[in-house]
This record gives C-alpha cells, structure tokens and sequence, in this order.
C-alpha cells in the first residue's frame, strides 16, 4: 500500500514519561485518517514530531517517502493546524491568509486569489478586513483551518479542526473537509467520534503512546449480529419482542430513540428484520442501521 506518512519504533520520552512508546503507523496515501485516543495517547506529539515541532528520542520518520520533514523538501507540500494555534489579534484574515500562502511558495496573485477563494468557502468574506480580536471563536478556528489548505498540500494534518464551531458551520467543514477525499491525505485527532466517523477512511486507535490498530472505517465499525433501529417512539413491550427469536437482546435508548438489537451473528439482519419490523411499525421507523458506531468499536475494543 502506498502511505503518504510513515513512522517505526517513534519514541518521545519526557524525563521518564515517553509520551511516545514505539509508536509505528502508516498512513494511506489520499485517505482521510482519524487519530482516536484517550488524552495524553500521544496523539499530537506523534503530528507535531511528524511536523518538525517536537524532535523524538528515537525512531523512524518518513514524510512522502523524503524522511523526516525538511522545510526545503516539504515546503508547499505538508500543512498543520495545531490544537492550541492562535492568531495575531491585530491581523486580519486575508491579510494573514495571503502571507501563510507566501510562505508556502504560492506567487503573490495566485495568493490574494487563493486567500480570497477559501474566505468565500468559509463564510468569512465579510470578515476579511476585520482584525483577529474582533473575530469569535468559531470565526477564527475557520481562519486557521483554511490556511491549512492553502495550496492543496499534498499532506494535511488538523487537530481537532471542528472545535468551537456550530453545527451549520461545522457541517460546512465537514463537507470541505471530505471534497479532499483522493486529493491530499489528511490526518484528524479528534475527541469528537461522530465528526471522525462522517470524515475518515482510516482509523487509527492510539494508547499510551502506541497504534493499537489501523484500519478502514467500514472494518471497524461493522459487527454482524447487531441492528439499530431509529424509532419515533419506544416499544411497549422488550419481552414480547425479544421472544421472536432466540437469543435476542432488545435495548431501548431514549435519549436518542434508538432500539439496539443484539443477536446470534450467524443470523442475517435480514431475517431479524422480517421478524421484527412487523411488530415495530406502530413505533414508526425512521432507519435501521447495520453494524456499530465508531464509540462503540473504540469503547468495545
């Protein structure tokens, strides 16, 4: 498989803590991956060591098969935005806009283009001239994620880009985000498992400062002997309904009207369907869904 990033045995140590602890990964070229892991998992310090930011006791980096990041082989190619990133208050977006395009090889006008195109896509024209302190925060997270695309690099990390955003903002993002798909590859650290589940191809479960796997979303979260059912309204009677078949397991979830069935995986959904979908139209079905969630395979793991 070709990977656009690649790191062996990396070992970060901060006096006796390793915040890495071999920490080895391949990330797919062109796919969208998803870093999940507790805090302190070594999820930014593998992305900055990747970066250049942070230098690792030990171990292997390659950055689009040239080695570790090299300002005078990377520059143009390789974008961040770091978790705790900030803005000069006195700037303003475009005019920081056009200077990070600068700084990454682009030419003055395809710069001011550039800057002006990803302010249009952002929802932030009207902001363009407004200094950062002005700005909410929402306004400036979107400032800093589009200058991670400045360029379409060819690798772009994010940490946790969608934070601070609200939720039309953040769908707009999310839609960004994926028109990248097969154009660069892109690696998100996230807490937010929904928003890494809408994104990625890949996922990567991180701990201590290890991969405990990597692997296609679609593997991780598909679990025969599952079905979720969207529901308007609980079922009066879980007994009644798990008696259909044997060994059914009915959980009903309020919260989200959700009705989690658990079953024999040597049973299709489809049979489980046609046995209890009868008895839950009155319940008004909204969808069924195969499989798990993403929180679900990170907590079930």
């Amino acid at each position: 498989m070709n990977e656009a990033i690649v790191t062996r045995n990396l070992v970060k140590r901060y006096g006796r803590h390793r915040a890495l602890d071999g920490f080895t990964l391949g990330v797919p070229a062109y796919s969208i991956t998803g870093l999940v892991g507790r805090n302190g998992a070594g999820k930014t310090t593998w992305m900055m060591s990747v970066a250049g930011f942070v230098m690792p006791t030990s171990g292997e980096i390659s950055l689009l098969s040239s080695g570790p990041f090299d300002a005078s082989r990377h520059s143009g190619r390789f974008a961040i935005l770091p978790q705790d990133s900030e803005l000069p208050l006195t700037a303003c977006p475009r005019e920081l806009l056009v200077r990070y395009a600068r700084l990454q090889g682009i030419a003055p006008g395809a710069a001011a283009r550039e800057a002006d195109s990803l302010l249009e896509t952002f929802n932030l024209s009207d902001k363009a001239a407004r200094p950062v302190r002005s700005l909410s925060h929402g306004m400036r997270k979107r400032v800093m994620v589009a200058q991670a695309f400045l360029g379409s690099p060819d690798v772009i990390m994010l940490d946790e880009p969608l934070s601070g955003l609200d939720p039309v903002e953040a769908d707009r993002m999310r839609a960004f985000i994926r028109s990248y798909r097969g154009r660069s590859t892109i690696v998100i650290s996230s807490h937010q498992l929904d928003d890494i589940q809408k994104l990625c191809t890949h996922v990567a479960f991180v701990d201590a400062g290890k991969v405990e796997r990597i692997d296609t979303l679609s593997s991780i979260t598909s679990q025969s002997g599952r079905v979720v059912y969207s529901l308007r309204r609980g079922p009066s009677d879980l007994p009644s309904l798990e008696s259909l078949m044997p060994g059914l397991r009915l959980s009903w979830n309020a919260g989200d009207s959700s009705l989690t069935a658990e079953f024999d995986s040597a049973v299709a959904p489809e049979d489980l369907n046609a046995k209890l979908l009868p008895r839950l139209l009155d319940c008004g079905v909204v969808s069924i869904a195969s499989g798990r969630t993403l929180e679900q395979a990170y907590l079930d793991r």
